[in-house]
């Protein structure tokens, strides 16, 4: 099963015992974590979310004690050593991508996004800077991989619109992964961020995971003029900062194996212009 299921559980069990807590529900199994529905003593309903630690489940109780509530899921306690984490429960079945209109779906997320990374990014986190120098080392092999020329020329161009702002990277506390699934609707405020892999830099670095989901749906030049409207910063920033991501998407998927992604090729060209 995915992220050795049985194995968090028996971990989950132990934090069960430990945090005085009483499961509520059956486990659900995410790509690399489980969580479990469950009561407090004083019976408030939260969730546990058992993971192992990497670089970027490290970060995820300083991202959600930084932002403590503001826009995003409360943290209630942490196991940092196993990255264990008790939270707020929020409504799993009512993410933003079952909002139907998809330009007030992003609306949504972008106000939750600008609210998100308006504050400094805590010490000790991943920073933006070494995740492009990474992605620049990286770069020359993935290129000489590449059959066809224009596989060849967009990478490139990516990479050339990166180098133009990489020297500004930027401090802010990012999310990473922030689309419409990683909304949930809430009591306390209409809909909060789950699942931060944060990292500290541009907020423009943001943008294209929610630019990505639901690409079919069209839209996309309305959709990003409207995030970077949302979150008041600068369209050639946010245009380089995205091809970044599609940068960082594409060397990954080249590096496994894979072609590059026609979604993310079809967005790097729109903001290439071509």
């Amino acid at each position: 099963m995915k992220v050795g299921f049985g194995r968090l559980l028996e971990r989950g069990g132990r934090f069960l015992e430990q945090w005085g807590l009483r499961q509520e529900g059956a486990p659900m199994s995410g790509q690399v974590s489980v969580v479990l529905p469950v009561v407090r003593g004083d019976g408030t309903p939260a969730v546990l979310k058992l993971q192992d630690v990497d670089e970027e489940t490290a970060g995820e109780g300083p991202a959600l004690r930084t932002w403590g509530g503001d826009g995003a899921v409360r943290l209630l306690d942490e196991d940092a050593a196993t990255g264990t984490l008790l939270l707020e429960r929020l409504d799993e079945d009512r993410p933003l991508a079952d909002v139907p209109d998809v330009m007030k779906a992003t609306s949504i997320l972008a106000g939750l996004l600008a609210r998100i990374t308006a504050v400094p990014a805590p010490a000790g986190l991943r920073r933006l800077d070494s995740v492009t120098a990474g992605m620049f080392e990286r770069l020359p092999p993935v290129l000489e991989s590449l059959a066809a020329e224009d596989d060849r020329r967009l990478l490139a161009d990516c990479a050339a619109a990166v180098r133009e702002v990489a020297g500004e990277p930027g401090d802010r506390l990012l999310h990473w992964d922030l689309h419409f699934e990683n909304v949930l609707a809430a009591d306390r405020e209409p809909w909060l961020v789950i699942d931060p892999k944060p990292l500290a830099g541009d907020p423009c670095f943001d943008l294209l995971p929610a630019l990505w989901n639901r690409f079919e749906e069209g839209m996309f030049t309305r959709r990003f003029d409207l995030m970077t409207e949302v979150l008041g910063v600068d369209r050639g920033r946010a245009r380089a900062w995205t091809l970044g991501r599609v940068l960082q998407n594409s060397l990954w998927q080249v590096e496994e194996g894979e072609g590059l992604d026609e979604e993310q090729v079809a967005i790097a060209l729109l903001l290439l212009g071509r």
